[in-house]
């Protein structure tokens, strides 16, 4: 057995073992029905509401909104990473800012987003794309700066231009960090999203997990949120094996 596959078969004994205790701690009633109902019933009225097609329109919106914000974030975020890389004074100056960034609440901005753009979904792609441009430019940054120089060297020796340098030599070198980046843009994407989607929203998941939340349709609640946190894992470690490969392919390179 791979080492790969060994730590994909931990990681699946895990999250086995959270769900069957969490069946467990629920069917015995240590836990008030409720505050919280077994996975089992969260998972069977998911697939009855997937079945009957009463949430598509709530998934289309959302996952389209998450996708505009995250092909502008990862898109700027990628852009602005190779401009500021360029300029060292420029970067020396932002640095600290974007290592930061994260400790501003921007999510406070979004009632003035609505205010700005109305209320549809754009003020959800700006607060989508304000979570996710400066994880892409800090991986941007990072895997430019992790491109070996001996290999900037041999392209210079065979005299490559910018472009050619830039997709034989720069990109796949830096790959792999540019997909952290991406899956940081994804992941901080949804939690923006989905959470504007809670307060202004008149449609979405957000809206309708806070909807259920407001009508204590607890079934509904936590059939949502299983939807929510499946789809978001499964996108997130499809991403991180793809990373994994690439990272390395690249050290055996």
């Amino acid at each position: 057995m791979t080492r790969e596959r060994a730590v994909t078969l931990t990681r699946i004994a895990w999250i086995a073992g959270f769900v069957v205790l969490l069946e467990a701690v629920c069917r015995l009633h240590l836990v008030n029905p409720l505050t919280l109902i077994p996975p089992s019933e969260m998972a069977t009225t998911l697939w009855g509401m997937l079945a009957s097609g009463e949430i598509a329109g709530d998934i289309a919106r959302t996952f389209s909104t998450v996708a505009i914000a995250v092909v502008l974030a990862v898109a700027i975020g990628f852009t602005l990473g190779v401009a500021i890389h360029a300029l060292p004074r420029v970067r020396q100056g932002l640095d600290p800012l974007l290592a930061s960034y994260y400790s501003i609440p921007t999510f406070v901005f979004y009632p003035l987003f609505v205010a700005i753009f109305g209320l549809n979904s754009v003020p959800l792609i700006v607060l989508g794309m304000a979570f996710g441009v400066p994880a892409m430019i800090l991986a941007t940054l990072n895997g430019l700066d992790r491109v070996p120089r001996v290999l900037m060297r041999t392209a210079r020796s065979y005299r490559l231009g910018r472009l050619a340098t830039l997709a034989h030599v720069v990109m796949p070198s830096a790959l792999p960090y540019l997909l952290t980046g991406v899956k940081l843009a994804l992941a901080y994407a949804f939690i923006g999203i989905i959470a504007g989607e809670f307060i202004l929203a008149d449609a979405g998941l957000g809206h309708a997990i806070a909807y259920a939340y407001d009508g204590f349709e607890n079934r509904t609640m936590y059939a949502l949120m299983l939807f929510v946190l499946v789809v978001v894992t499964g996108l997130n470690m499809t991403l991180h094996a793809w990373e994994g490969r690439l990272m390395r392919r690249r050290a055996r390179a």
